[in-house]
């Protein structure tokens, strides 16, 4: 993977904010042609540094007004890839990281109610080697920086 300049910084900056954007628009804000910053989009992805586009649905709209943050803890050594693998396709999890401490991960989950977050645990506990979860439910949310 290549680094990358304050050019390519400001590019992405503005797709960040808004993948839809056009190539002129974006040029208009970082002060290039669309030509040029479409080269530097292509190489970005070509290069890895952009990983893909993804419609970022506001969870309210689906209703899906629960949300727990679930520790996991596994049975032997699983890899990251492996977790990510069986987790990303559970539309639920909506973040997971590795973590340090006695759990091994730690997943963010929006559900519409407890019955639904209940039938989500149970598709996260069954796809992969799950020793145990522990769930805690968000009251309310103090601070939001960035995505929903």
């Amino acid at each position: 993977m290549r680094t990358i300049d304050d050019l390519d910084e400001k590019v992405l900056g503005c797709l960040t904010r808004d993948a839809r954007a056009t190539y002129a628009q974006i040029g208009d804000e970082v002060g290039l042609s669309a030509p040029a910053v479409k080269r530097r989009v292509d190489r970005m992805l070509d290069d890895g540094v952009i990983k893909g586009f993804t419609a970022v649905v506001d969870p309210d709209a689906m209703q899906w007004t629960t949300e727990a943050y679930v520790s996991v803890s596994c049975r032997g050594n699983i890899s990251p890839a492996a977790l990510r693998a069986a987790w990303e396709p559970i539309p639920e999890v909506v973040s997971a990281a590795t973590i340090t401490g006695p759990a091994d991960a730690i997943l963010r989950v929006r559900a519409r109610d407890v019955g639904h977050l209940e039938r989500a645990l149970e598709r996260i506990r069954g796809a992969g080697p799950v020793d145990h979860s522990e769930s805690i439910i968000v009251l309310s949310q103090l601070i939001t920086r960035g995505h929903p």
